[in-house]
């Protein structure tokens, strides 16, 4: 990992009494830039910049786009395409304890990360899941936001998955299917698609926004509604996604199995999200 740009500081730290450091207060997205072979850029960058918006207003963090950071995530997509940009916002530095400074002085933390190597080998073969014994709180203010409160993810993560099996399938506190410890989940059913509604905990992941939009362009309807691990069982195809790996089907979860849905490919494709080797 190389911590590329901090705004508002020349030695690119950040400050230990940063919001974000004492108390999670930001949040962040995670954009992939385009492979080579593609025209430079991230992909989807208009739509990761617009949910990094929505969720600064719903934390009530004023914030929006400078040239400067634009100028930034430009250069350093030119530099390092197929790569991994994180950017992080927190509320910057102020206020006392818990309570934040009426007005913030936004903090923007710019980074760059190798796509792991294993993502292109889960878009060629699926991957296999394995219920996680750690379930999430269920939180209708902070559903859907990318946000620096992860410890939920890091406790999910921090447990030993079964040897045959590369990632969790999530639950919150009611046993609601949620996603995957990455990933957002869909599942195809006699030919209908849905998806978990993301009202009371999870992320609504940039990637799951575009496919839900693309399906419904070419004609497929998607439903976000509540989801148990028997419907998910029931499921004809389980696919997963997010903004570095795009789509990929999962072949297992737990103990059954699931074929590949004949349109990953096809929409991989469509979104231009097939990762070279």
């Amino acid at each position: 990992m190389a911590l590329v740009w901090v705004n508002h500081v020349e030695d690119g730290t950040i400050n230990p009494f940063d919001r974000g450091v004492a108390y999670g207060d930001g949040v962040f997205a995670s954009m992939r830039t385009a492979s080579a072979d593609m025209p430079a850029g991230i992909l989807f960058l208009d739509e990761h910049l617009s949910r990094l918006q929505q969720s600064c207003e719903r934390l009530g963090i004023e914030w929006c786009v400078s040239d400067l950071l634009i100028q930034q995530l430009t250069q350093l997509a030119q530099q390092y395409p197929q790569h991994c940009i994180k950017l992080i916002l927190t509320r910057g530095v102020g206020g006392r304890g818990y309570q934040a400074p009426l007005r913030a002085n936004v903090t923007e933390v710019v980074s760059v990360h190798a796509i792991p190597d294993h993502y292109h080998h889960w878009q060629q073969s699926g991957i296999t899941l394995a219920s996680s014994p750690i379930h999430l709180g269920r939180q209708p203010l902070l559903a859907g936001m990318k946000h620096l409160n992860r410890l939920e993810q890091v406790l999910i993560k921090s447990q030993p998955l079964p040897s045959t099996h590369q990632d969790w399938l999530v639950f919150d506190c009611d046993c609601n299917v949620i996603e995957s410890s990455v990933a957002n989940i869909f599942i195809v059913k006699n030919d209908q698609i849905f998806t978990p509604a993301i009202t009371h905990a999870g992320v609504s992941g940039v990637m799951r926004e575009i496919l839900i939009d693309t399906l419904l362009c070419h004609g497929i309807a998607v439903m976000a509604t509540q989801l148990k691990l028997s419907d998910i069982q029931a499921a004809d195809n389980v696919l997963i996604t997010n903004s570095l790996f795009g789509v990929i089907d999962v072949s297992a979860i737990d103990d059954f199995q699931f074929s590949p849905w004949t349109q990953t490919s096809r929409f991989r494709h469509i979104l231009s999200v097939n990762l070279s080797s």
